[in-house]
């Protein structure tokens, strides 16, 4: 029998003077609250209770133990108060982890404005502390991670942020010297700067699509921010993210190359623990990430058309 029950019948006895008040005030059967009384006392080896047919009233040893059962009984409601409160309540600590890449990008802006606007939640954001590929976030003590790859774990949620655009991009200075690609397949004749875990490039066109797999790599980097430095350099081509490039599309100093073929969306996902008891800090920072984003799209229309560049209508996965 749970010990805390019993302890929380044997209180209800003691307040009530009489077994079946107890019982009512319980909303339990006045005899399992007489099993209770029966199983605390065979426990602790005494008797705690008078009984007699007009009244119960508390033994000396009784007197001593309703103290007891009284602290403890307050004790536990007042943790699970402060739990609930964590629970309801948007504070505390935050620990937040993201690729790199990502957190480079504007993801560093939308947490900066969710701790503006949430002072009571103090965030942590690590930046490149687990890859794309690792799932096991919440052992390493991050309550949220940003991924761009579906985590299929039952152990964790999943919600989406926002879709990251991509483009194809190259600097003027290598398109002259090595020609414009008018196709995908003209790929395997150009310098390509790839990603290490982005090794094949997607591209569509009406109803069209192809997969190519560089074989000629220049260079290749774990990160999108040391690619894109070596295609302002003219190493080669480059699949970039968007909200990261477009200063430099802007500026001259990159190309969108291919321009006509749609480039599937990235995801961004924020995973975290999943049930119902869901700290409300967790619940509160995802849902402000997500509206960031929508306000903050990567690029207005205006812009896309300007840069030539032709947003992917599917995931990526």
């Amino acid at each position: 029998m749970d010990r805390f029950t019993i302890m929380k019948s044997f209180t209800a006895v003691a307040r009530c003077g009489s077994f079946a008040t107890a019982a009512r005030s319980l909303s339990i059967s006045r005899a399992l609250v007489s099993r209770h009384i029966a199983d605390l006392e065979k426990q602790v080896g005494i008797r705690l209770l008078n009984r007699t047919t007009r009244s119960v009233t508390l033994t000396e040893p009784g007197i001593t133990y309703l103290e007891f059962c009284r602290r403890i009984l307050a004790e536990i409601a007042d943790q699970d108060a402060q739990m609930s409160g964590m629970k309801e309540n948007a504070e505390g600590n935050l620990s937040v982890v993201s690729p790199k890449w990502i957190g480079s990008l504007d993801l560093g802006d939308a947490v900066a404005a969710f701790a503006v606007d949430h002072p009571r939640i103090h965030v942590r954001l690590e930046v490149g502390g687990l890859s794309e590929r690792t799932f096991n976030f919440v052992d390493k003590g991050y309550d949220i991670a940003f991924h761009t790859k579906y985590l299929r774990d039952s152990s964790i949620t999943v919600k989406k942020i926002a879709p990251l655009h991509f483009a194809l991009c190259a600097s003027r200075e290598y398109l002259a010297r090595r020609g414009v690609p008018a196709n995908p397949t003209d790929l395997a004749e150009h310098d390509c700067l790839l990603h290490v875990n982005d090794p094949v490039w997607h591209f569509s066109r009406g109803n069209s699509r192809e997969t190519v797999k560089p074989h000629r790599i220049a260079f290749s980097s774990n990160t999108y921010l040391v690619l894109q430095k070596a295609a302002i350099r003219g190493m080669g081509l480059a699949l970039l993210p968007v909200r990261s490039v477009y200063p430099e599309i802007k500026a001259g100093q990159l190309e969108v190359v291919l321009p006509e073929f749609t480039i599937p969306d990235r995801p961004l996902y924020a995973a975290y623990a999943p049930g119902r008891q869901l700290v409300r800090k967790v619940k509160v920072f995802v849902d402000f990430i997500a509206d960031w984003f929508k306000q903050h799209p990567s690029l207005t229309p205006q812009q896309k058309r300007a840069a030539g560049i032709v947003n992917g209508t599917h995931d990526a996965r």
